[in-house]
């Protein structure tokens, strides 16, 4: 094999393995959910199948499901919208169905009434969109999935619909945390990244310092979901009563997201500029290296401090260290180039040390002055 061709190789196992930790990371976070919306739907299907003696209750799990979704964001005011909505949009849709029939007209009738009367009753969007999609399956449904007269499908989205929001009363949840353990596996990946970029730099490999930045940009997925998700049970958590006590800490977990998407970003420009100077094989790359090396190992330990919640200290101290060592002209005196390597490196621990609970002026005064 070409020397091309194992470079690209490389990058596509590298991309590879990112995405299948990032989909297992996904999997460890929801299955739970999805286990509890599947038997929900099931038990919403029994029910109006066996106790209400509907013989094609399709729209019972269909309620259940699309109420639940397969996430652990279970408000009782989002599963109720999503109830509410696939209600009303099957019971007009079946309404109009029985008196108008079904056409091309009658699905712009049946589309604009659905959601006319969304938006009157509520201002959600998601009740309003599920009321217009579930009228349109009605119209688009055959005439022998009715069962039980003119309301019998609405009777069918009711019964999913309380089984779902039976769910989300009665199970225990904690806000915090789906967005920790997105926060952990978005730090431990930027981690992966400044060690392998370490190892590179200190071994003159440049097919190292290619796949970290490989890495750097296979990982943009995991730090938009950990922003999304922190992000929606912040503003949740200020609307709920019963989790507004962790309102603090999911505004952090949310600034966090920001601060470590801004740290992945100065790896990645850190990485493209560290692979001329490797590629070059002129300069002295040993120290530097050292500096990512530990940056990598205080990662690690804001990683295991996001993920279960507690104050990042050791982390802390750990950044601190490293940014009193970044002085370019002590760590290259004659390296130009090593020298804009180290700036670049000053940009990535402040936003770090941010990210670590230190204050912007603290962090950017703990660097040595140039």
């Amino acid at each position: 094999m070409s020397a091309p061709d194992s470079r690209t190789s490389s990058r596509l196992d590298v991309v590879v393995e990112v995405r299948v930790r990032q989909g297992w990371a996904r999997v460890r976070a929801a299955w739970f959910p999805i286990l509890q919306a599947s038997i929900a739907a099931a038990i919403a299907f029994a029910i109006a199948k066996y106790a209400v003696g509907h013989p094609y209750p399709f729209f019972a799990p269909v309620s259940a499901w699309v109420a639940l979704g397969f996430t652990s964001d279970r408000s009782v005011r989002r599963v109720a919208e999503l109830a509410v909505g696939v209600a009303i949009g099957v019971a007009l849709g079946d309404l109009l169905v029985h008196l108008i029939g079904n056409g091309a007209w009658q699905v712009a009738v049946v589309l604009f009434l659905a959601a006319i009367i969304a938006r009157f009753i509520d201002r959600g969007q998601m009740l309003t969109t599920q009321a217009g999609v579930q009228a349109l399956v009605i119209v688009g449904l055959p005439a022998i999935s009715a069962t039980g007269g003119p309301l019998g499908r609405w009777i069918d989205a009711a019964i999913g619909g309380a089984v779902a929001l039976a769910v989300a009363l009665l199970t225990p949840r904690d806000p915090r945390r789906h967005p920790r353990t997105l926060a952990r596996a978005a730090v431990e990946d930027l981690a992966g990244v400044l060690r392998i970029l370490a190892r590179g730099l200190r071994t003159g490999s440049t097919a190292d310092v290619e796949d970290a930045l490989v890495r750097g940009r296979a990982s943009q997925p995991a730090l938009d979901e950990w922003s999304e998700t922190a992000t929606s049970a912040g503003e949740l958590a200020r609307v709920s009563p019963t989790i507004r006590k962790h309102r603090a800490e999911l505004a952090g977990l949310a600034a966090d997201a920001v601060h470590i998407d801004r740290a992945m970003r100065n790896a990645r420009v850190l990485a493209r500029r560290c692979l001329a100077a490797v590629e070059a094989q002129t300069h002295d790359m040993t120290t530097i290296a050292a500096q990512v090396e530990a940056t990598a190992r205080a990662a690690d330990e804001l990683a295991v401090a996001l993920g279960a919640g507690r104050d990042p200290e050791r982390a802390r101290a750990q950044l601190l260290a490293v940014a009193g060592a970044l002085d370019p002209f002590r760590l290259a005196a004659r390296d130009w180039q090593v020298q804009s390597l180290v700036l670049l490196h000053r940009s990535l621990i402040v936003d770090l040390l941010e990210a670590a609970r230190v204050p912007p002026q603290v962090a950017r005064d703990s660097l040595p002055e140039i």
